[in-house]
């Protein structure tokens, strides 16, 4: 299953992606607001891929977003209706995030049985609110220390489509 945009390639993930994700999972400005800490050692990030792959095989929508040939960061709902979406940073302000999530918006909502999408973001993490508000997702809620990062509580804002 692929799905083309105007300059992206969005691809279901292999386990040959495993160096591209690690470049991204592995980046602490990627992983800032993502509720893991940053990968240390591709033996953290190829369980993380590989059940990305297996949440795929079991009905999932997990898809890899490439520009020019090179994997940039993923978009998708490895368990419906939760939505999400991580670009590498070198890609950042160029709206691939809004372009590949309103891609995987339109398949979601044409080709799975999904009614709503639902997200999950640190408030602090206003470039990703950006875009799921410019992608028509509105706030449903917050909570207060809703998982921790290293030493580090952070807070949601739960948002929905």
């Amino acid at each position: 299953m692929e799905i083309r945009t105007e300059r992206l390639l969005l691809r279901r993930p292999h386990l040959d992606d495993l160096d591209a994700m690690f470049e991204i999972m592995s980046d602490p400005r990627a992983m800032r607001y993502w509720s893991t800490l940053p990968h240390a050692g591709r033996d953290v990030t190829l369980p993380w891929l590989e059940r990305m792959i297996a949440r795929t095989t079991a009905g999932g929508e997990d898809f890899l977003v490439e520009f020019d040939g090179r994997v940039i960061g993923t978009v998708g709902a490895g368990r419906l209706p939760d939505f999400g979406f991580i670009i590498h940073p070198d890609f950042w302000r160029r709206g691939f995030a809004t372009e590949a999530s309103s891609a995987f918006i339109a398949y979601a909502f044409s080709n799975t049985a999904a009614s709503e999408l639902c997200a999950d973001v640190d408030p602090r993490n206003v470039a990703s609110l950006a875009v799921l508000a410019k992608l028509g997702f509105l706030e449903t809620g917050r909570a207060e220390r809703t998982f921790l990062l290293g030493e580090e509580w952070c807070d949601s804002i739960y948002l929905a489509l």
